[in-house]
């Protein structure tokens, strides 16, 4: 697997519309939840179905530290921020409050932005 895996919760319209802008500015194999076979499964934490993750194949990047990737990996706008806002002390904590604030809002984000599935 040279290709990172992007794993998300593919029954969420926001989650999906994310993925497929993902894919749009990057190199990703986007796997949802429902497709998850048992080797990739295994790789995941038990709490998996709680936030996003990218699966490379040396490493697991999850919830925030998985969005960072994915930002980085795709010169996403704003990854200069992500780069400056790590020499500030408690960085990692803050960036998971701020994924799972954002994560436990997808509900009210997917009545702005959403997609049914990723384009063929």
């Amino acid at each position: 697997m040279s290709v990172p895996r992007l794993v998300y919760d593919d029954d969420c319209g926001f989650c999906t519309f994310c993925v497929s802008h993902a894919l749009e500015l990057g190199e990703f194999e986007a796997v949802g939840f429902s497709d998850l076979d048992d080797d990739l499964r295994a790789r995941l934490p038990d709490d998996y179905e709680e936030c996003m993750h990218l699966v490379t194949d040396s490493r697991v990047y999850s919830c925030g530290e998985a969005l960072e990737q994915v930002a980085k990996r795709t010169g996403a706008a704003g990854w200069w921020l992500t780069a400056a806002a790590k020499a500030l002390p408690r960085y990692p904590e803050a960036r998971e409050k701020l994924y799972r604030w954002a994560a436990d809002r997808r509900g009210l984000w997917g009545s702005f932005v959403r997609r049914e599935s990723l384009p063929e």
